[in-house]
């Protein structure tokens, strides 16, 4: 008997800088009953964020080559989470292609979960000033006998939450996912699924869902038209940000590019990287795993003017066509081995969606306190432009964690 598992991979990403209108306390919770094993945990952690950070880079260079001159964004996170978890009910040949495509080779398996345990139980966190939420979910079909092993590690390894679903009557699944996908959003994803494919019997989906104001915000007032150059003859006007204050700035001269760091308040940075004239496609080719260490030793903190476009991208990418040209492609045929997830049924993933989006202002929260004033050195500041194709790395500062990966090529589209 074959039935089809159908895999959703849901972001939902806004970064208006806003602050949240219903502030909470609740804190983070690592989940570990000492402190040997937080540092174990945290370990481990920074090695997955490190090879998630390189499977980012290499599935950026195939959107990219793809996609040429179109805006890019899509959360590395995101994607690696949702087939880490699958690794749970994948053996033998198609658990190991999944390990090589996400360069989690020669990690034991024990630590790989662990190690994405350590992460989701970090990164999520709600404040006054910040929120960041990552889920995952398995609607499964009442019929289906899973086995108790793999839900039970499912929620205790990735806090998946199970829902029966009755895939029989697709429109009613159909209107069951997207509204809780719409709830967990905060409606910014309202119509993920537009049609489930016959047979299918499960289907996963990861979210994130992220909205933070900057440490330092801009003044809506000081935002202007400018010419932002999509190309060597052509350009569009865009509304610009404007802001003068210190940042963390560096040269790149090996990626002939300007990086540019802009904190958001907790422990999350977006990276602005601004190649020269040209040279785009050499940025992207040139990104490797340990490029933040290299960084991080050539930044100086500085007083700066910023330019930066007001955003609102979105990017929606079948994963099934995408991962099997990188060379995951059992998991999406006949002879895939997911019998850990149902034993004696040939179960394949039928669908894979990832949807992200990104929406970027000056604006603060209403009845906020602003990020106040600050008293900046006597020194000319450096102008910093983002007036011409760049890239856009928003990540969590101590593993460091890519959460989300950009290219903005036309922020008027």
């Amino acid at each position: 008997m074959n039935l089809a598992l159908g895999l959703g991979l849901l972001l939902a990403s806004l970064l208006t800088v806003k602050g949240l209108l219903q502030p909470s306390l609740s804190k983070l919770n690592y989940g570990y009953a000492n402190q040997a094993q937080g540092w174990r945990g945290k370990r481990i952690a920074q090695e997955l964020a490190r090879r998630n950070m390189g499977f980012g880079f290499k599935l950026l260079k195939k959107l990219a080559s793809d996609n040429p001159g179109k805006n890019i964004f899509f959360s590395p996170l995101s994607i690696s989470t949702a087939f880490s978890m699958l690794c749970l009910g994948a053996q033998d040949a198609t658990l190991a292609e999944i390990k090589e495509g996400f360069d989690f080779r020669e990690v034991p398996e024990r630590d790989l979960h662990e190690g994405f345990r350590y992460l989701l139980s970090r990164l999520n966190q709600e404040k006054r000033d910040i929120k960041l939420r990552v889920g995952n979910s398995l609607f499964i079909d009442r019929r289906l006998q899973p086995q108790q092993k793999f839900l039970r590690e499912t929620k205790n390894l990735y806090e998946a939450e199970t829902i029966p679903t009755n895939f029989q009557n697709s429109a009613s699944a159909r209107k069951q996912i997207n509204e809780y996908v719409s709830q967990k959003t905060q409606g910014r994803v309202s119509n993920l699924v537009q049609s489930i494919d016959p047979g299918t019997v499960m289907l996963l989906t990861n979210y994130i869902f992220f909205r933070a104001r900057w440490q330092h915000e801009f003044d809506p007032k000081v935002t202007r038209e400018e010419d932002f150059a999509v190309s060597k003859n052509k350009s569009v006007r865009v509304p610009m940000m404007l802001h003068g204050g210190m940042y963390d700035t560096c040269r790149d001269e090996q990626l002939s590019s300007t990086v540019l760091e802009m904190p958001y308040e907790g422990n999350i940075t977006a990276a602005f990287i601004l190649p020269d004239e040209g040279k785009l496609k050499h940025l992207e080719n040139g990104l490797h795993v340990d490029i933040f260490a290299r960084w991080k030793k050539l930044m100086t903190h500085r007083v700066v003017d910023v330019s930066v476009p007001k955003l609102r991208i979105s990017g929606t990418y079948d994963l099934k066509k995408t991962l099997s040209r990188l060379g995951i492609s059992k998991i999406f045929e006949e002879h895939g081995d997911l019998t850990r997830i149902v034993p004696h049924h040939s179960l394949k993933v039928g669908q894979a969606v990832h949807k992200a989006e990104l929406q970027m202002d000056e604006k603060g929260t209403e009845g906020a306190a602003g990020s106040g004033a600050q008293t900046l050195p006597m020194e000319t500041p450096l102008n910093i432009k983002m007036n011409q194709p760049f890239l856009l790395m928003i990540y969590e500062k101590v593993t460091p964690s890519m959460i989300f990966l950009a290219r903005v090529a036309d922020p008027s589209k």
